[in-house]
C-alpha cells in the first residue's frame, strides 16, 4: 500500500490541467454518492443531472439511483443485498434493505475548500445509517478531501471526541435501535455517538479516461453490515470512463477484497436549452398562413385555427409533445420569423381542447378574418416498444423483472374525448418463483398483492389500460375531466376530476372522486369483490422564488380506505426532466404499518438517448396511502403551459 501512496505523491508533480469539480471527473462511490471508494466528497454535479450505481462488492452489493435537483443538493434511493445475512422468517435468501442518502452543499470552493454535509439511510434500518461533514479543495489534477465521519463512517482506530458533543450532551450517546417499525426519520441519530473519526481521500486525473483513488477508509467493521475485519485502513481504486456518461470501477477496499462499480451518469448538455427548432420544407407558392402552420406542425404543435384582424393574428393551437410553456413560445417565435409575418401572434392554447391559455376574447375572434380552420377528422395514434419492468425489494431475490413488448394506443373520437389502450406482451420474465406473501396488509389488500399479478405477466397479452376520458371547460380557468374504464393493471372504475387553473397563476386546486372496483389477477376484464369510493381534494403551488419548486398537497380517501394526507414537492427542468418526493400519512399508525412505519418514495421523469423514462419507486410496497396511477390528471395537462421556473 506504501507503493500506491508513493505513486500518487509523484503523479503529484505532473498536473497540469485542472480537472477537479467537473461532470467527466467525479464519479458516484460504492453508495451512489459523488465520492471516491466508500467515503464522501464536497463534490457536486450540475442540477438535472442523475445516474445509477450498480455495485458488487463483500459482502454487500447495491442499485443506487441519484439525482440532483439542485446544484447544491443530491439525493439518492438505494437499495442492497447482503450476502450470507439471513433475512428474517426466509433464512434461506439473502439479507435486503432500502434507503435514503442526501448531500447539502455549504460552501463552493473558492480561496477555501468547498464544503458539504450529508446522511446516508437517513429514514432506514440503520444498516448504512451514517453522516458526514466533508471538504474538498483541487489542484490540477489532484482532488483532495478531508472529512468527519459518524455511524456507519466511524470505524477509525484514531478517533476524535464528538466535537457537537461540546453544544449539546444529546450528541454524545447515539441510539442502538430504530424508532418503532423503521423508516422513520430519527434525529437523535444523526451527528451522535461519543467519539467521530476523521477520514481523507484523494483522487487523481490520470487522463481523460481514468481516475485514480486513494482513501483512508473509516468503515465500520464489522458493523450491522458483516464486514470483513480490516486488513488496511487504506482503499485503492481506478474508474474508467467508457464515454461521458458509463464508467467502470474496480476497488481494493481495505486490503481485503476487490469490488466493481458499474456507473451511468447523465448531464444534459444545456439543461435550459428547451428545444432545437427544425424548420419545415416549405414551397416558394406557399402563403405565409401556409407557411406558419407547416412550421408549427413541423416541430410538434397542432394547428386548430388561424383568424387575422388588421392589428394581429390569433391562432388556435393544441400539442401533447412539449413539456412547458417557454418551449411552445420558443416555438412559435420561430415559426413566425421563418414565415415571415410582421403582425403579432395571440395564441389560444388547448389540450384535449381545454382552454389552457388564452390571449385573445370572443370580440376579437367575432371580428376576425377566418384564415384557416383544420378539419376534425377521427385520428388514430399508436406505438409499440420494449420496456423493461423492474420488481425490486422482494424477498425472493434481489432482482425481479419483465423485458415486455408494450404497446399504447389512442383513439381521438373528438378533440376532447378519447379512447386509449395499453397492452403488454412478456418477451422474458423471472416472475414465475413470486411465492412469498406480504407481512402487512391493513386496512385492506389494494397493493401489497402485487406479486399476484406479476406473475401472470407471461399469460398472454395483459391489459395494462383501457379507459375513456371526456374533457371539458364550461368556463374560463374551471376544467373537468370525465375517465371510465380500467384505469391501471390492478383498478378499474369510473369518476371526475374538477381543477381551478388560472391562467400564468402560480397555485391551482381541485378535487377527484372515483368508484373503483380491484381487478382480477389474469389483467383481462374480469374482477375481484373489493370495492371502493376514493377520492382527495388537491392543492398544487408552483415557487419561482430562491429556490424553484413544484408542490402538491392532497388530502381525501385512498384505495384501501384509510384517511390522510400526502405531500409531493419536485423541481423540473425546462427539457423535461423531473425529480421529485413524497410521502404519505393516514390514520394508520407505524405499528399497523409495519416496516417503514409511512408511505414513501420518489419519481422521476429522465431523458434516455432521447427517451424520457418515468418511473416512481418507493422502498415497500404497501396498503396505506395508495392511489390510483392514473394516466393523467387535470394538472399533469395544463402545468406544460404555465410559466416554468427553472
Amino acid at each position: 500500500m506504501r507503493n500506491y501512496i508513493s505513486t500518487f505523491l509523484f503523479l503529484i508533480f505532473l498536473s497540469q490541467s485542472i480537472f477537479t469539480d467537473s461532470f467527466i471527473y467525479n464519479s458516484y462511490n460504492n453508495h451512489g454518492v459523488i465520492g471516491l471508494i466508500n467515503t464522501p466528497t464536497a463534490r457536486f454535479y450540475d442540477a438535472s443531472s442523475h445516474g445509477i450505481t450498480l455495485y458488487d462488492g463483500t459482502p454487500d452489493q447495491k442499485i443506487t439511483l441519484t439525482a440532483s435537483p439542485y446544484n447544491w443538493l443530491e439525493a439518492s434511493f438505494f437499495y442492497t443485498n447482503i450476502q450470507n445475512k439471513p433475512y428474517p422468517g426466509f433464512e434461506h435468501q439473502d439479507y435486503k434493505d432500502k434507503g435514503f442518502n442526501f448531500k447539502i452543499r455549504i460552501k463552493e470552493e473558492g480561496v477555501l475548500p468547498a464544503i458539504a454535509v450529508g446522511i446516508n439511510d437517513i429514514a432506514g434500518t440503520a444498516l448504512y445509517s451514517s453522516e458526514y461533514i466533508v471538504a474538498s479543495y483541487g489542484i490540477n489534477n489532484l482532488d483532495l478531501h478531508f472529512g468527519l465521519g459518524w455511524g456507519n463512517l466511524n470505524g477509525s482506530k484514531n478517533k476524535i471526541n464528538n466535537p457537537l458533543g461540546y453544544i449539546a450532551d444529546n450528541f454524545k450517546e447515539r441510539p442502538t435501535d430504530y424508532e418503532d417499525q423503521g423508516g422513520q426519520f430519527q434525529a437523535s441519530r444523526y451527528f451522535s455517538g461519543k467519539e467521530a473519526s476523521p477520514f481523507f481521500g484523494i483522487s487523481y486525473a490520470l487522463n481523460e479516461k481514468t481516475l485514480l483513488k486513494i482513501e483512508n477508509d473509516t468503515t465500520l467493521t464489522p458493523g450491522t453490515v458483516g464486514y470483513e475485519d480490516p486488513k488496511s485502513s487504506i482503499s485503492f481504486g481506478v474508474d474508467y470512463q467508457i464515454n461521458k456518461n458509463f464508467s467502470l470501477g474496480v476497488a481494493k477496499e481495505r486490503d481485503n477484497y476487490l469490488s466493481f462499480r458499474f456507473i451511468y451518469k447523465n448531464n444534459p448538455v444545456d439543461p435550459k436549452r428547451a428545444y432545437i427548432y427544425e424548420p419545415a420544407e416549405v414551397k416558394n407558392n406557399w402563403n405565409k398562413y401556409t407557411k406558419l402552420r407547416a412550421n408549427l406542425e413541423n416541430n410538434g404543435i397542432g394547428v386548430n385555427k388561424i383568424i387575422e384582424t388588421s392589428d394581429a393574428i390569433g391562432i388556435e393551437l393544441t400539442q401533447f409533445a412539449h413539456p412547458n410553456l417557454n418551449v411552445i413560445e420558443e416555438i412559435i417565435s420561430s415559426a413566425k420569423f421563418e414565415s415571415g409575418i410582421k403582425k403579432d401572434i395571440k395564441k389560444d392554447l388547448r389540450i384535449a381542447n381545454l382552454q389552457a391559455l388564452t390571449e385573445y376574447d370572443k370580440a376579437f375572434e367575432t371580428n376576425a378574418k377566418l384564415i384557416y380552420e383544420r378539419k376534425r377528422d377521427r385520428k388514430f395514434n399508436t406505438n409499440t416498444k420494449l420496456t423493461l419492468r423492474p420488481f425490486l425489494a422482494s424477498r425472493e431475490e434481489f432482482f425481479k423483472g419483465a423485458i415486455l413488448l408494450e404497446n399504447n394506443s389512442e383513439y381521438i373520437i373528438r378533440d376532447n374525448f378519447f379512447f386509449s389502450s395499453n397492452l403488454k406482451y412478456s418477451l422474458a420474465d423471472n416472475l414465475d418463483d413470486l411465492i412469498y406473501p406480504p407481512v402487512d396488509t391493513y386496512p385492506a389488500q389494494v397493493r401489497s398483492d402485487v406479486k399476484e399479478y406479476l406473475k401472470n405477466f407471461d399469460q398472454g397479452v395483459i391489459i395494462g389500460r383501457a379507459q375513456f376520458d371526456y374533457h371539458l371547460s364550461p368556463k374560463k380557468n374551471n376544467h373537468i375531466m370525465l375517465s371510465a374504464g380500467i384505469l391501471e393493471e390492478m383498478f378499474s372504475g369510473f369518476g371526475l376530476e374538477y381543477l381551478y387553473f388560472k391562467e400564468k397563476s402560480n397555485f391551482a386546486f381541485g378535487v377527484e372522486v372515483f368508484d373503483v372496483v380491484k381487478r382480477d389477477y389474469k389483467m383481462k376484464f374480469g374482477t375481484l369483490d373489493y370495492k371502493n369510493t376514493t377520492g382527495s381534494l388537491n392543492f398544487y403551488y408552483r415557487n419561482f422564488n430562491i429556490i424553484p419548486f413544484d408542490a402538491k398537497i392532497s388530502y381525501g380517501e385512498y384505495l384501501a380506505g384509510d384517511k390522510g394526507a400526502t405531500f409531493e414537492f419536485s423541481r423540473s427542468f425546462i427539457n423535461g426532466t423531473e425529480f421529485g418526493i413524497f410521502a404519505t400519512f393516514t390514520d394508520v399508525s407505524s405499528e399497523q404499518f409495519g416496516e417503514g412505519s409511512f408511505d414513501k418514495g420518489i419519481f422521476f421523469n429522465i431523458p434516455v438517448y432521447g427517451n424520457f423514462i418515468n418511473y416512481s419507486w418507493r422502498p415497500l410496497t404497501k396498503d396505506p396511502g395508495a392511489k390510483l396511477n392514473r394516466k393523467n390528471t387535470l394538472h399533469d395537462l395544463l402545468i406544460k403551459f404555465r410559466p416554468h421556473n427553472s
